[in-house]
């Protein structure tokens, strides 16, 4: 009985040091919060500190007629996008996802959804209303924004780093982005996805929750 007692032994210590390493590799894994790059182009101040890509200050209407600006953001966690009322081909898609957001959120006050047309020409605010309406959305938690079309164009193109332009070669002759820009608490770029997509929006939930930590 010793002998084979003594013939396990080196099994056993070799089984517990394999549990001991499993047990530290979960719970390494555990512990690691993901962390979320910083988009865009940044710089070095005076001081050596680098200072990251941050949306800068807007004032557009949404559908209630409400001037909205980037201070009406302050200390939120938001997602932004581009579309029009008319288009005929991601859009529908888009504001599918979209709205898992808003559900998910509603009852969030430090998070917000930010959606601009790119066709501000037609999306007047009384448009944006009747958009809103069908859609069952309520500002300021989703706000649809309208205003300067040059505007819109570059905050879109340079700022949030997507595509927003007008283009007669498009279906319904403008072409833009079918993104969902994941912006921080200081207006910082922290993830780009693709809002056609579930799974990317599933990403983007995801990385919504670490942003609210």
């Amino acid at each position: 009985i010793l002998y084979k007692n003594w013939q396990i032994l080196p099994y056993m210590r070799h089984k517990n040091i394999v549990l001991s390493l499993l047990i530290a590799l979960i719970t390494f894994s555990c512990t690691q919060e993901k962390k979320l790059p910083f988009l865009g182009p940044k710089t070095v101040n005076s001081k050596g500190d680098t200072v990251y890509h941050q949306i800068p200050a807007f004032r557009f209407l949404n559908q209630d007629s409400i001037w909205v600006t980037e201070k009406d953001l302050d200390g939120k966690v938001y997602v932004a996008d581009f579309f029009f009322t008319t288009c005929p081909t991601i859009c529908p898609k888009m504001k599918t996802q979209m709205l898992r957001i808003y559900e998910r959120y509603k009852e969030r006050d430090e998070v917000r959804i930010i959606s601009h047309s790119i066709d501000p020409e037609f999306d007047n605010t009384s448009v944006l209303k009747d958009y809103a309406t069908r859609l069952q959305i309520e500002a300021p938690k989703w706000n649809l924004l309208t205003g300067d079309k040059a505007a819109i164009y570059k905050l879109g193109q340079k700022n949030y780093m997507v595509s927003a332009q007008q283009d007669p070669n498009e279906a319904g002759g403008f072409v833009h982005s079918g993104a969902f820009i994941l912006v921080d608490k200081n207006r910082h770029v922290r993830g780009i996805y693709d809002g056609t997509v579930e799974t990317e929006v599933n990403h983007l939930l995801e990385d919504m929750e670490i942003l609210l930590k």
